[in-house]
């Protein structure tokens, strides 16, 4: 009898071009729908304004969701896996400097989309945080042994959620998103370098 072993997926390798023009137009692509969304569902944007105070609070999240994400790639295996295999197929081919691009492209785009607009869409109370986080997190799905993967953008859609109701701006997680992704993107690609 033959042993069979658990193999993990195969990853399928993206050129560094590949990588970005799937950033810029996943980007633009939920730019469009964002603005559909907004004009023909009428649909007012959440709330959007520069105010210090916020913007610190969008770092201090940026930075707590930055830890906590490391402390369960530590001490969750299937987590570790799911965000390697995740990550290996967006960072690896991407040089430092691209690190930017994946910083701001998704950190504006999903926060227009999930946030800024279905978020007030579906109310803009509990289920519409519930929701709009459940959206956020397939996204993020690459494949089928993702699930890991998924459930952790869950939860951080839930986190960014709650606090653009509670901040009342939608500044907060557009900073701790841009942040956690710029962080987390650099320290996972220099460890892989």
């Amino acid at each position: 009898m033959v042993e069979q072993k658990n193999q993990e997926p195969e990853i399928t390798h993206l050129t560094r071009t590949q990588v970005l023009v799937a950033m810029g137009v996943t980007a633009v692509v939920l730019l469009i729908a964002a603005k559909l969304w907004s004009h023909f569902g009428n649909v007012s944007l959440f709330s959007w304004h520069w105010q210090e105070k916020d913007f610190f609070l969008g770092l201090g999240l940026g930075c707590l969701i930055t830890v906590v994400s490391g402390l369960a790639y530590r001490l969750f295996p299937g987590y570790h896996r799911s965000a390697d295999h995740y990550l290996e197929l967006v960072l690896k081919p991407l040089v430092l400097p691209d690190l930017i691009w994946l910083g701001l492209l998704p950190g504006l785009s999903e926060e227009l989309l999930f946030r800024g607009v279905m978020l007030p869409a579906l109310g803009g109370d509990h289920i519409a945080v519930i929701v709009s986080s459940l959206c956020f997190g397939v996204l993020h799905l690459s494949g089928s042994q993702q699930w890991p993967y998924v459930i952790w953008a869950s939860i951080i859609g839930l986190t960014l959620g709650y606090s653009a109701l509670l901040s009342g701006n939608l500044l907060v997680p557009i900073v701790a998103h841009i942040l956690t992704n710029l962080i987390s993107s650099y320290l996972w690609k220099t460890r892989h370098l």
